[in-house]
């Protein structure tokens, strides 16, 4: 459940602010402040994004953190503080897995904890996916070839980014870097945050700040409808194969 109403009845009065001067200050009716706090109406993702840079808090802290003369910010650089994520189910309260579209990927840095924005995605289930929550992307680019740009990743998601392992492959969302689909170098680090690999060598590592991710999410399957070419390199079989030919065809020489 939301706490914004209450968060924000307190911020305000803590700032020693009428409902009006916060209104002048927003840019909004006083009466809407009055609906928000008293959970009458809920602020849109651009307003609250302002009103949280307003009170120097992060939207995961104003909208889910009970904020009172006890509380205390978490670090949102540690990898487990709490996040929000923002689910559809179907029918029978199955998550979904929502597809983020790489012409939708530049909208989901903004939209990526608003419900609404989620809803509108495209969104299907994979009956192996009934477990934890999971969110599909579409690569763009060849960084990670041989997987090709429109294959799409399908990722579960990290709720403690400590748990990254190294050598695997990730989507990590950011500010800085937008939606990529990359591997990871090193474990998580607080002080510095992921080193991402592109299996395409031609690309160089790069280091994300840990203040800059917003989610991460651990590629588990992908979907692409480029089928594989077919190996020329030689099998066990054709080998055991070019052997017997090849004794079949000295017997003959002997005799």
């Amino acid at each position: 459940m939301s706490n914004i109403a209450a968060n924000l009845r307190y911020l305000r009065k803590k700032k020693g602010l009428t409902q009006q001067q916060f209104a002048d200050a927003m840019d909004i009716k006083r009466s809407l402040v009055g609906a928000y706090e008293e959970h009458r109406a809920e602020p849109k993702y651009d307003l609250l994004k302002k009103i949280a840079d307003f009170f120097d808090l992060s939207m995961d802290e104003l909208v889910a953190e009970k904020i009172n003369d006890k509380w205390k910010p978490k670090s949102i650089v540690d990898g487990s503080s709490l996040r929000i994520l923002s689910i559809t189910t179907d029918s029978e309260e199955n998550e979904n897995i929502e597809l983020v579209p790489v012409k939708a990927s530049a909208g989901y840095l903004n939209g990526y904890a608003d419900p609404e924005f989620i809803s509108e995605l495209p969104k299907f289930r994979l009956p192996m996916f009934n477990q934890g929550t999971y969110r599909a992307f579409e690569l763009k680019g060849d960084s990670m070839l041989p997987l090709n740009p429109g294959t799409v990743i399908i990722g579960e998601y990290m709720e403690d980014w400590h748990h990254i392992k190294p050598g695997q492959t990730y989507v990590v969302v950011s500010r800085t870097e937008g939606v990529v689909y990359k591997r990871v170098a090193f474990k998580f680090k607080t002080d510095k945050g992921l080193k991402l690999l592109s299996d395409n060598k031609t690309y160089d590592p790069y280091w994300i700040e840990a203040k800059d991710i917003l989610e991460v999410w651990k590629a588990k399957a992908f979907i692409s409808t480029d089928f594989p070419e077919p190996s020329n390199e030689p099998t066990l079989e054709s080998l055991t194969s070019m052997i017997t030919d090849m004794q079949k065809t000295i017997s003959t020489m002997k005799k």
